[in-house]
């Protein structure tokens, strides 16, 4: 199982930590990829931190939502919303969004997302959040390269009314992709999953970290 850390930038101001201590300490935890989420911020704001994050993780790097920045990336996770709305959007079907997304038929211009015909960019890779059985199959139709399956756990960085508990490890069953665990989940948790996503936990796990380190340099 692999960890899949999660960059929140709200979590982030919470703990005083920078983007530079959270990539330190997931480098640290070998942590194979990095989501960067940001709910709040502006997308000049939301660029200049992806920019920031590039200078000091060189591993995948994942943004959360937000298209238009997905040239500066190396894939995207989308929600079950933000699937139907992009399809309402473009008026696609859930296969067709995913597949241009993956295969690198769209284009950025002027800060606009179009999708287009022909292949203009490198694969990227794209996750989809799934919470039950049923988005778990309705996933398998979909060339997507890994599900986010969850909540684990109740977590203050999202509503989580459907927690899954143990109930997870037979639902994973189910998915024909790799499954990423996501909502609470912890750094030490062992998860029958191809990654364990973890936010809160490198976030507290690095404020300990420096402010023990505070300490000794008064020493």
């Amino acid at each position: 199982m692999s960890l899949y850390a999660l960059l929140d930038f709200d979590t982030l101001k919470k703990y005083n930590i920078t983007i530079k201590d959270f990539c330190k300490t997931s480098k640290g935890l070998k942590a194979k990829i990095l989501q960067y989420r940001d709910k709040n911020s502006s997308f000049e704001e939301k660029l200049k931190r992806i920019k920031e994050i590039r200078k000091y993780w060189k591993k995948p790097l994942i943004i959360n939502d937000t298209l238009e920045l997905l040239s500066f990336a190396d894939g995207i996770h989308i929600g079950q919303e933000d699937l139907k709305n992009l399809c309402e959007k473009y008026n696609l079907s859930p296969f067709e969004i995913v597949e241009k997304i993956r295969n690198g038929k769209w284009e950025i211009k002027n800060n606009k997302f179009y999708f287009c015909k022909e292949k203009r960019n490198k694969n990227k890779i794209i996750g989809l959040s799934t919470h039950n059985k049923e988005e778990i199959l309705k996933a398998n139709k979909l060339p997507l390269n890994y599900i986010g399956l969850g909540a684990y756990r109740p977590t203050t960085t999202k509503n989580t009314s459907n927690i899954l508990g143990k109930n997870i490890i037979e639902l994973i069953k189910y998915s024909y992709h790799p499954v990423a665990v996501i909502g609470g989940v912890k750094i030490y948790d062992k998860i029958p999953a191809k990654f364990k996503v973890v936010g809160s936990d490198i976030c507290k796990l690095t404020s300990i970290q420096l402010k023990k380190k505070k300490i000794f340099k008064r020493r």
